[in-house]
This record gives structure tokens, C-alpha cells and sequence, in this order.
């Protein structure tokens, strides 16, 4: 007879987990047992140790490393109460030199400014004197400490849907499953079949869905639009059809929507009030949000001078723009996005995409044919329409640029907002139309195009352009100081804006996809032709893309199986390839043209760190000469005989002084637009009827407004008490575990967890599982590991086996651990937080085995690589002794070779470790409490060719010498330097 189908009866998730910080949920009581039971190790301590690493202590005794813990930051108190008869310092003049440093001590900081001096590691935070942000009451009236706080206004109902089912339906149906119109209609179709005539469907098809969406209210700003059109002089005949044309700019109420995100109650933590100065170790002043630069201070002096204004809080706008993609949006080039933020908000929330970056526009490009591309009139009529339709967009704000308005916040206060325009973010092309420069110049600095690298000029402004302007003609101008005399910026005319003064720096342009991959790969590749020939330079070519195809996997690093060869890089390829690039070429190229990479791409990782301090300004400028000392020999090699006078790399001397003006670029670079554009505008519209293409936008508001209003906390199902103990399969997510690192939210120590379900089908007893893992002395190393544990004072080594305790438990073998630390420099969660998976398994995706490399903690007291031991993971197991969960791993052990790292490539290098005599690999087990986080090793292939056939999965196996790679993601880089 055929197999009868087991019904299985359907349980809500709606048992939480009671471990603090764990957001899971499950369906049956037992589900949540085996959860505690597996990740609960109450008393378990760990310490790593090699056999041979054991003899190298002075000691002989080898003592427990301390928990590798992430020190946090404390939280903002409010100011004290301002006095009315001070007055607000004025904002200095501006240096013209840019790498001067301006060190703020304590001491210097007047009595009614706030600060912590608790610790030496927590941060001293100076808050503004004057422009505090005091909270109010809603007619503006300041408010007592001992008044209660505003009260929010809950939400009636889900409209325009239903109910909150039919809203997660929705939401789930359109943003996060991404159906197609006719999968929706077939999904309806199919459950009106089942339920029958009684019960009809969520929606009556994919338009009924899409009307929903279209109908969306909350939280949602309305669009507008207004026409620009030509007004000078025209021909008297054969016009051109620009001339005649009217041209549509579409756009949001950017006052609302900034209103919106202060707004936005899961913004409450991650909001800064009152621009701040932060000092740490030794009162070295920190640079990370936006609110903790140097602009954001003075800009509040400047406004501070106006006493009405005492108190109230500076909400700077950040403004961002991208037309690389719109056709796919408009279905035509016509229009380009444009995007709105705030400078009060995290970097790491802007990063996140939490809705804190709002779509706001989509300005016109006007067209013409061939016969007046270059028209001079058309090109000016094509730049000052720009201008022209963003002065015009953000008029409403100019109200509050002068007197505050009272704006209700994240945190349920209100306050008394002054706006100001803010860093633009923009690549090099929309800087040069944002500032009315020529091509070929910088648009912060007088420096001239044909000498970009020199020294001794002077900032760029609105003063001084307009002084030029009344001195000299338009081809004086133009030829002799890069300015297009014919453009007026759309920042003139707004209080305290300058537009010279507010471009943000663009990592992704200027450094990624600019320097690294326009400059420097393309450089190497043009000096290989000139050394080699093109037949040599081919071979050569062909073996870096083979080293390159030959490193291993790694969580969030994309793997190149071809090498290099792919003829459209986009960003994340830069992003990638820089993170492999050294080993590839070491060996093929002169030790001076690795180190013009390795010292690159240290200034490139410094410049993108979450947090930049004094002694990082300094390794940025030593980086960066080091740079410029370095890359000479492209010069020297007849690459570039006319020099190094590009924009892009000129850009990287600014990069010092932007820092302590802006904060950290991460939190205002072009890739934050570009995946909001992707988000936003590209995927809504494939799967839309094309037709108000907005739709996963207004999900995504109207989500916001019902959790704001904690509409979405509990489960959408009811909620059903007298689950059974039995066996829930469904308490484990397998597609979950599938992702090798992924941004969550939390704010956590450093962490690392066996993953949720063991391996079936495997044996339970050490002996069985030695036989099926081939390594014949697991149960001596889980033992050893054993006695360690219970006598963390004794050495495992000096006493015999039989005096270590015998495995009695049923050892259970796991595919993966996942590590959970704060990463924010890496995509990760708004508190900073990431969750990478470290891989240990048979079968990789019905492949080869896959078995990742991890640092362990050595000593917390030594820096950076000299702490960490490096080990390969064989296996994760566990086992019970006396009720007590022992997570652990059977690892092998790396050497590093040298005590410092490689001369060339800046990276430490590490060799497997062999027992004497028998040359097998030197194993143990560890716990998994002594990971710190995930390590990629790249093998040395020197001045080698590797072969053809060689695969990745074989890469850590047939390598004698490894390089320990800082640069695979931030978090290495921070502790593996």
C-alpha cells in the first residue's frame, strides 16, 4: 500500500525564548527546552592550547585568556541648564591648511558644558552649550526636568488594510517574498479553491494588492510636481526642441519627511540632540556619528548667536543624489533620484537602511539630439535646471533655517528644530555640477588641475568665487581657476550654506571603484605589458586570476571562480577584489608595487572605520605618504609619465579634514544612496503594474508607523497556551543557516554559539564519532580538554590519560557556530551588530568538505595578532558533564612564522603545525567560548604558478604558508593588524 501522509497539526510560533537578548520563538515547549539546553553553558570556562604551544610559556602553566569583551559607550545625559547672559562663542575662521588638528581639552572646556570622566575607556561627552536641544512642550516653551514626557497617540486601526493580518500578507507578499503579478494571482486563485466559497481569499488579485498599496496613508509623504522650462533668448527659427520642452521634477515635502524620521520612535537610541565632542584614552578626541564633527559645532555656533534660538536643536539636512540606474524606474533617462537624511540620526541607521535615508525627488535631465549635446547654452540650461529644481524642492525648509519650529521626536519629546544644509553626498561628476567647477578640478580647493598634488591653496567658497567673479572675464575663469562663471549653486541664497564647504566624501567613488580599480588595478595590468610583452603579461594575468579563484571561502566574501575577467565591475566587485588582491600579485610584480597596494588599502580601511580618533587621523596621513612615496614606481616603470594630477586620488588629501568636519565617511558614503536606490525604486518596480511604483516604499512607512506605535510587537496569530512536548521540526530555520554572515540587530558582547540542530544520522558515542571523523585520538583531546575545564591550575598534558575523566555522554557533531560581535564598520544592524557563520562540515553543498579557519584568544594583553592564536575548525561538538553543557570544537593549529608581519604586503603569515616525529597535524579541542571570530588564510604562492586544477576547497591543504588576511573584512583588520 502507499505511504499514508502524516498530518501535522499547525502550531504558532509564539513561545519566546527567555534568555535575555535572544529574540527567537517557538512552537512547543520542548522546541524551547533543546534551545536552552543547547546554548546554556552556565560555569563553563575555556582556554585554547597546541601541545607544543603549551612548552613555549614561561611558566609551563597555561592560564585561561580573559573574555575578549567590546567596552560600550555611555549615554547622553541632558545639558545643564544654560545661563542667559552667556555668550555663544562664534565660529572661528577656517585654516587653509587642511591637515591641521585641533585638539579640545578638557581643560579648556568651559563649567556649564557637560562631561563624564568616569573611566578611562568610557567617552568624555562634551554636548553643545547653547543648541542642546532642550525638550519642550508643543507650543515651545522649555520643559523642567521633573515634567512628565509626552504621551504618543496610538494608531486606531491597520487602514487601508483590514486588519494586521492582511497587512503582513501584504507586506510579506509584495516587499519580502517579491511575487510577481501573476504568482499572486495564482496564489489567490489556488487559496479560494481551498477554503471554498465560504472564505474568500486575502485579496481578490495582484491589482487588488497593488490598489492596497496604492492607498497607503500612514507615515507617507505625498508626491508633487512642478515643470521647468527655458526662458531665455531663442532663435528666430529652427528652435531647438530642448527650448521648446517642459520638464517635469517630481518630489516629497522634504521639511515632512525630515519631520517623519526625527520622528520615527526606533530611532529613540540612535539619535544625538545637540552636536557633541568626544574624547577616550587620554582625552583624544573621537570622530563617528555626524553630530560629533567639527562642522556640526560650528554650524551651532553660527546659529547660536541669535539668542532665540538658545536651547533648541540643529537638525542638519544630508542630501544625496545618484542617476546611475533611473531608467529602471522611469522605463527612460529623464529623471534621477534624489534622497534626504538627517544628521541627528546613528551613521550606523543611515547605514542600516531603518528608513532614516528617504527618497525625495526625481530630478529632470533634459535631452536633445546630437546636433546640440554641445551647445554651450543647452549645457548651461542642463546644469542650472539642477540647481534650479533642487532651490526650489527644499524652499519650505528655509523658514526653520532661521527661527525653530517645534517638531515632535523620536524619543516623544518635542523640541525646537533649526534646520541646515548639510554634506551632500554625491561622486566626483555631480560634485563638479553640484559646485559649478570644470572638470578636471577639485571642487574643495583652488588647487590648479595640472598640479592637483601641490601645496600651499586654499579652500574653495562661495566668497571667494563671487570676489572672482568681479575681477576677471569668463575665460580667465574658466582657464586659470576651474570655475563655470554661468552657474549659480543651489545653496546660494540659504543661510550658512556653502556647497564648496559641504561635499561629503565618496568612499565607493573616490577610493573603491576610483583609486583601486580605474587607477591601480589597470596600472598593473599596464605595467605588466610594458615588462613583459602582451603575451607575458597574459600568463601572468591568467595566474593572479588563479590565485584569486584559489582563496577560500569566507563569510561575506564573494568568491571569484574565474579571477578578475569580468568586463562590468560594480562597487561590491571592488569591494571584494581589494580584500584578495595582495596575495594574488606578491611574487608577479616589484616588492615597491606591493607595497603602493598594501598601503593603499590600509589608508582605504582606516578612512572606513565606524570610529576615527587622533592617533587614526595619523595613520591615515602615514598611510597616505606612504602611498605617495610608493606608487612612484608606475612612474618610474613608464605607466604614468605624466604624473598622479587625478581628481579622484587628489580627493584622498581632504579625506583628514572631512573626517573631523563630518564624522566617519561610512555614515555619508554614495553606496548608502545606491542600495536605497536598489530598494526603493528598482525591485518595486519589476514587480509592479507599473503604475505607481512606489509600493514597497509605503510598506515600509506604513510597517514603520505601526511599530513606532507597537502595533507589531506580539505574534500576528493568536496566541495558544497547552502546547505538547513533542518534537517540533519547525523549531529549527535550515535557510537560516544557510547565509555566512548577515546584519542583526542587538547590543551584545562578542559571542559564539553552536548552531541550532546537531547533524543526524551520526554517531553519539566518541569512539563511533572518532571512527566517522577520522581522527583516530578524539576521545584523548575531548579528555584532555575535559580536565582542563575541571582543573583549569593543572597542565592536561602532564598527567596521564587515565587520570583524565572518561566521556560518558552522548557527544553530538554540529555543521556550523555562528560568531555574534560588534562589527559597524561591516553592514550590519543599527547597534552595529553582526552574525558571521563559521563552517564545518563533510559536504559543502554536496561538494568537498569545507572546514573554516578561526582566531582564538591567546592574550588580551598583547596587540592585535600577537593575542590571537589561529586555528581550523574539524569539528563542533558537544557533551554533557555533570549537567553541564560543554560546547567545544576539535581544531588543528598554525604557527606564525616571524615575529612581525610580511615587509611587503603588511599581513602576518602562519604555517600549519606538525607533531615531531609522526609529521601529523598538531590537534586538540577547545571551547567555543575562546573564538573570537572567523580567520581567512590565503596561501603564499610566491613567485609560483599555480596549476589549473586547483580548487579552493583544496587551498588550505596544499599551501606550506598562509597570509593571515586583515583585509577580509573591518572587524580583521581591527584585530589582526
Amino acid at each position: 500500500m502507499p505511504a499514508q501522509r502524516r498530518k501535522i497539526t499547525y502550531r504558532p510560533r509564539n513561545i519566546p525564548c527567555t534568555s535575555p537578548g535572544c529574540l527567537l520563538k517557538f512552537s512547543t515547549v520542548s522546541g524551547l527546552k533543546r534551545h536552552l539546553n543547547t546554548h546554556t553553558t552556565p560555569g563553563s570556562h575555556s582556554r585554547p592550547g597546541s601541545p607544543h604551544q603549551l612548552d613555549n610559556l614561561d611558566d609551563g602553566i597555561h592560564t585561561p585568556p580573559p573574555q575578549l569583551n567590546t567596552p560600550g559607550l555611555s549615554v547622553l545625559g541632558e545639558s545643564t541648564p544654560r545661563s542667559p547672559s552667556l555668550v555663544p562663542p562664534l565660529a572661528s575662521q577656517s585654516s587653509t591648511v587642511e591637515d591641521t588638528r585641533q585638539h579640545e581639552h578638557l581643560d579648556d572646556i568651559p563649567n556649564h558644558a557637560n562631561h563624564d570622566t568616569s573611566s578611562e575607556t568610557s567617552p568624555h561627552i562634551l554636548k553643545h552649550p547653547y543648541l542642546d536641544g532642550t525638550p519642550c512642550d508643543a507650543d515651545g516653551y522649555d520643559l523642567e526636568p521633573t515634567n512628565p514626557r509626552p504621551v504618543h497617540e496610538p494608531v486606531a486601526d491597520y487602514k487601508p488594510f483590514n486588519n494586521r493580518t492582511e497587512f503582513e500578507l501584504a507586506d510579506f507578499f509584495y516587499r519580502e517574498a517579491q511575487l510577481s503579478g501573476k504568482k499572486l494571482d495564482k496564489l489567490m486563485d489556488l487559496l479560494a479553491a481551498y477554503y471554498g466559497d465560504d472564505i474568500p481569499p486575502p485579496f481578490a488579485n495582484s491589482h487588488d494588492l497593488h490598489n492596497a498599496i496604492d492607498a497607503i496613508s500612514a507615515g507617507e509623504v505625498p508626491w508633487q510636481s512642478f515643470t521647468i522650462s527655458y526662458s531665455g533668448t531663442k532663435p528666430a527659427a529652427n528652435v531647438p526642441q530642448w527650448m521648446e520642452d517642459e520638464y517635469t521634477v517630481w518630489y516629497r515635502c522634504p521639511r515632512q519627511l525630515l519631520i517623519n524620521q526625527i520622528g520615527n520612535r526606533s530611532f529613540a537610541q540612535e539619535m544625538d540632540w545637540a552636536p557633541k565632542r568626544v574624547y577616550r584614552r587620554g582625552l583624544k578626541r573621537e570622530y563617528e556619528d555626524f553630530m560629533s564633527g567639527n562642522w556640526a559645532w560650528e554650524e551651532a555656533d553660527r546659529i547660536a548667536v541669535d539668542p532665540s534660538t538658545h536651547g533648541a536643536a540643529l537638525c542638519p539636512v544630508i542630501l544625496g543624489s545618484d542617476k546611475t540606474t533611473v531608467s529602471v524606474a522611469t522605463g527612460q533617462n529623464e529623471y534621477y533620484p534624489a534622497y534626504i537624511s538627517n544628521g541627528m540620526v546613528s551613521n550606523g541607521a543611515r547605514r542600516a537602511h531603518r528608513d532614516a535615508v528617504s527618497l525625495f525627488a526625481f530630478l529632470a535631465i533634459p535631452k536633445t539630439d546630437r546636433q546640440h549635446e554641445t551647445d554651450p547654452l543647452f549645457r548651461k540650461f542642463r546644469r542650472q535646471l539642477f540647481h534650479t529644481a533642487l532651490h526650489h524642492i527644499l524652499e519650505p525648509l528655509r523658514c526653520g533655517m532661521e527661527t525653530p519650529e517645534v517638531v515632535r521626536c523620536a524619543d516623544d519629546n518635542y523640541r525646537r528644530i533649526v534646520w541646515s544644509l548639510g554634506p551632500y553626498i554625491a561622486d566626483y561628476p555631480e560634485q563638479v555640477l553640484l559646485s559649478g567647477i570644470v572638470q578636471g578640478w577639485c571642487p574643495r580647493c583652488t588647487a590648479p588641475s595640472s598640479n592637483l598634488d601641490g601645496d600651499g591653496y586654499g579652500r574653495r567658497s562661495h566668497i571667494h568665487t563671487n570676489t572672482l567673479l568681479k575681477a576677471f572675464d569668463t575665460k580667465t575663469l574658466w582657464d586659470d581657476y576651474g570655475i563655470v562663471s554661468d552657474i549659480v549653486p543651489f545653496t546660494v541664497g540659504f543661510p550658512r550654506a556653502d556647497i564648496h564647504q559641504l561635499l561629503a566624501p565618496d568612499l565607493l567613488h573616490q577610493v573603491i571603484k576610483g583609486t583601486f580599480k580605474d587607477h591601480l588595478v589597470t596600472w598593473l595590468e599596464e605595467y605588466l605589458v610594458l615588462e613583459h610583452g602582451k603575451a607575458g603579461a597574459a600568463v601572468i594575468m591568467a595566474d593572479i586570476d588563479r590565485r584569486i579563484a584559489a582563496v577560500p571561502n569566507f563569510p561575506g566574501l564573494r568568491r571569484f571562480p574565474q579571477g578578475r575577467g569580468f568586463k562590468q565591475w560594480t562597487g561590491d566587485d571592488s569591494k571584494a577584489l581589494m580584500k584578495v588582491w595582495l596575495p594574488a600579485i606578491a611574487g608577479h610584480v616589484p616588492g615597491q608595487m606591493v607595497r603602493a597596494f598594501a598601503a593603499f588599502l590600509e589608508f582605504c580601511y582606516l578612512v572606513r572605520c565606524d570610529v576615527i580618533n587622533e592617533d587614526t587621523l595619523t595613520e591615515i596621513d602615514n598611510a597616505l605618504s606612504r602611498y605617495h612615496k610608493e606608487r612612484t614606481i608606475f612612474e618610474t616603470a613608464g605607466v604614468r609619465m605624466d604624473g598622479f594630477s587625478l581628481p579622484r586620488q587628489h580627493s584622498l588629501k581632504h579625506y583628514c579634514h572631512v573626517i573631523q568636519q563630518f564624522g566617519a565617511p561610512n555614515g555619508l558614503c554614495s553606496s548608502i544612496t545606491e542600495s536605497k536606490h536598489i530598494k526603493a525604486v528598482k525591485q518595486p518596480w519589476r514587480r509592479s503594474n507599473r503604475y505607481k511604483a512606489l509600493g514597497q516604499m509605503l510598506l515600509a512607512a506604513v510597517r514603520v508607523k505601526f511599530d513606532t506605535h507597537d502595533m507589531l510587537d506580539t505574534p500576528a496569530v493568536p496566541l495558544h497556551m497547552g502546547h505538547s512536548e513533542g518534537d517540533d521540526a519547525r523549531a529549527v530555520n535550515p535557510s537560516a543557516e544557510d547565509e555566512d554572515g548577515e546584519a542583526v540587530d542587538g547590543d551584545i558582547e562578542a559571542e559564539v554559539l553552536l548552531s541550532k540542530t546537531p547533524v543526524r544520522k551520526v554517531p553519539r558515542d566518541v569512539c563511533g564519532l572518532a571512527e566517522y571523523l577520522s581522527v583516530p585520538r578524539l576521545e584523548e583531546f575531548m579528555r584532555r580538554f575535559l580536565f582542563e575545564q575541571l582543573h583549569p591550575d593543572n597542565d592536561p598534558l602532564a598527567v596521564s590519560l587515565n587520570d583524565c575523566p572518561p566521556i560518558m555522554s552522548k557527544v553530538y557533531l554540529y555543521p556550523s557556530a555562528s560568531a555574534m560581535f560588534c562589527a559597524p564598520s561591516d553592514h550590519s544592524g543599527v547597534q552595529g551588530m553582526r552574525r558571521e557563520r563559521i563552517r564545518s562540515v563533510m559536504e559543502w553543498h554536496g561538494g568537498d568538505p569545507r572546514h573554516d579557519c578561526v582566531f582564538l584568544t591567546k592574550d588580551t594583553r598583547l596587540p592585535g595578532f600577537r593575542g590571537l592564536y589561529v586555528v581550523r575548525v574539524h569539528a563542533f561538538l558537544s557533551f554533557k558533564w555533570c549537567q553541564t553543557m560543554y560546547p567545544c570544537a576539535l581544531v588543528s593549529w598554525f604557527l606564525p612564522i616571524g615575529d612581525s608581519p610580511c615587509s611587503d604586503t603588511g599581513m602576518w603569515m602562519v604555517r600549519p603545525e606538525y607533531e615531531r616525529g609522526t609529521g601529523a597535524r598538531v590537534m586538540s579541542v577547545v571551547h567555543t567560548d575562546s573564538m573570537v571570530h572567523g580567520a581567512h588564510l590565503i596561501g603564499m604562492a610566491g613567485r609560483e604558478y599555480l596549476p589549473s586544477n586547483i580548487s579552493h576547497t583544496d587551498s588550505l591543504d596544499i599551501f606550506r604558508g598562509f597570509y593571515v588576511n586583515k583585509y577580509a573584512d573591518h572587524h580583521s583588520h581591527t584585530i589582526a593588524y
